[in-house]
């Protein structure tokens, strides 16, 4: 039987992986090995997905819908936008490029069908066609190489420090491996798609319109009425931040904040003693936040604004 490159590279990893089953006994050392291996082999995005946007109406099309000015787009940038409900609760949040002949779509794999199906009931005459593709993403530090099968990339245009998101036509050595990305996403405070409630959660909420995912410049769009007044009236009483514990690990799920008997936030994103919390302002200079019996404490990033800190 012949086997392609990538058939036999996938062959032996396995193989690699079956070594270490057989060499480390303890359950915890194993399920590292197993960690490490399987991050060896997917060093790509898993949880995003690739959406194609061809046909001469396509930014036009987009431009009416989503959070951000799709017109800002150039083959060397990327805009972060969102796609909200009429009344201004969030759907989807998403990266998007612009390739030759088509805007692509970084997405989440879980809302992938969903934002299809929406989208295509507002094409009415447009001439505009939205597929799904096979395509991958693939992140990484600014001084990290690009990916030799990347079909497009662009800086992550949320804060400085972001780094680059590539999308390619398949996975390889390069970039970052999913828990790498986890952990450098915490440390700057940026949330992705677990840290989102459908159509519960606000753009401005989710800090997007700090992490210049937000046009005030732009049309209309989808549920641009609450969130222009929320912005304008300042009228949000949560954001998501980056926390910290100062002694143990966040617990795999959940995890509610408490400021004295009152709870003012919940875990989100979580990776050891870091973690994204959606809490409450009146919170944010409480003397002393817990969770789980643990202090806890505010990490404030570098891109939000020292006026707002309180």
């Amino acid at each position: 039987m012949l086997f392609s490159s990538s058939a036999l590279n996938q062959r032996w990893r396995m193989m690699d992986l079956a070594a270490m089953v057989r060499r480390f006994s303890n359950a915890v050392v194993l399920l590292e090995a197993v960690r490490t291996a399987v991050s060896y082999m997917h060093k790509y995005l898993s949880h995003r997905a690739v959406l194609s946007f061809t046909g001469t109406d396509r930014a036009s099309f987009l431009q009416g819908l989503v959070t951000n000015d799709v017109q800002a787009l150039t083959d060397s940038t990327a805009v972060w936008s969102a796609l909200l409900t009429p009344q201004g609760r969030w759907l989807s949040e998403f990266f998007l490029y612009d390739a030759p002949d088509r805007i692509l779509m970084d997405c989440p794999a879980n809302h992938a069908d969903m934002l299809v199906k929406r989208l295509s009931r507002f094409r009415l005459r447009a001439d505009v066609q939205i597929e799904k593709t096979g395509l991958h993403i693939v992140t990484g530090t600014e001084n990290s190489p690009m990916p030799e099968s990347a079909v497009t990339n662009a800086p992550d245009p949320r804060c400085d420090d972001a780094g680059w998101r590539a999308i390619v036509t398949e996975s390889g050595t390069s970039g970052e491996t999913p828990a790498e990305f986890l952990e450098r996403r915490l440390t700057l405070g940026l949330p992705d798609v677990m840290d989102f409630e459908s159509e519960q959660t606000l753009a401005l909420e989710a800090d997007m319109d700090l992490l210049h995912g937000v046009s005030w410049k732009k049309g209309c769009y989808m549920g641009q009425e609450l969130t222009a007044r929320t912005h304008y009236r300042g009228l949000v009483k949560r954001r998501l931040l980056p926390v910290v514990l100062s002694d143990g690990v966040f617990p795999d799920e959940g995890g509610v904040i408490v400021s004295g008997e009152r709870e003012v936030g919940d875990i989100r994103s979580r990776s050891g003693n870091r973690a994204l919390a959606m809490l409450r302002r009146d919170a944010w200079s409480a003397p002393e936040l817990t969770c789980n019996g643990q202090p806890l404490s505010v990490v404030w990033p570098v891109w939000f604004p020292e006026e707002m800190r309180s």
